[in-house]
């Protein structure tokens, strides 16, 4: 694989984990692919760790699936990646909410892990 490919695969390898979390409703599941001290935003207040992680994604209503497309990626550092997606969050009661998310991947060990996600919902 070349540089662009192999990054693409690995961010989208992480985000597909975070995909079956959370059209599975899954909480715990959804956060450990995050660090533990990752910072994460979704379109509420901010938290840092997973158990904020866990509670976000226990709030969220049944149904919920994640549908998402990797729209850019760089690598930052050896063990350090950034991926740039657009994600469709779909619903089974109201309208389909359409965000930016960027992400930062780290490599710990063999495994990456999500260490910030940043969700921005643009109008």
């Amino acid at each position: 694989m070349n540089g662009t490919a192999e990054q693409e695969a690995i961010v989208r390898g992480v985000m597909d984990e975070w995909k079956s979390a959370v059209d599975a409703h899954e909480p715990q599941q959804a956060a450990s692919v995050f660090t533990e001290d990752a910072i994460f935003q979704g379109l509420r207040p901010f938290s840092v760790g997973r158990q904020g992680i866990t509670d976000y994604y226990d709030s969220q209503p049944i149904g919920l699936r994640a549908d998402f497309e990797v729209l850019e990626t760089r690598r930052l550092a050896q063990d350090v990646l950034l991926g740039y997606l657009g994600v469709d969050f779909l619903f089974t009661d109201r309208p389909t909410i359409h965000v930016t998310l960027g992400v930062v991947l780290r490599r710990v060990g063999d495994q990456w892990y999500i260490a910030h996600y940043q969700v921005s919902k643009l109008a």
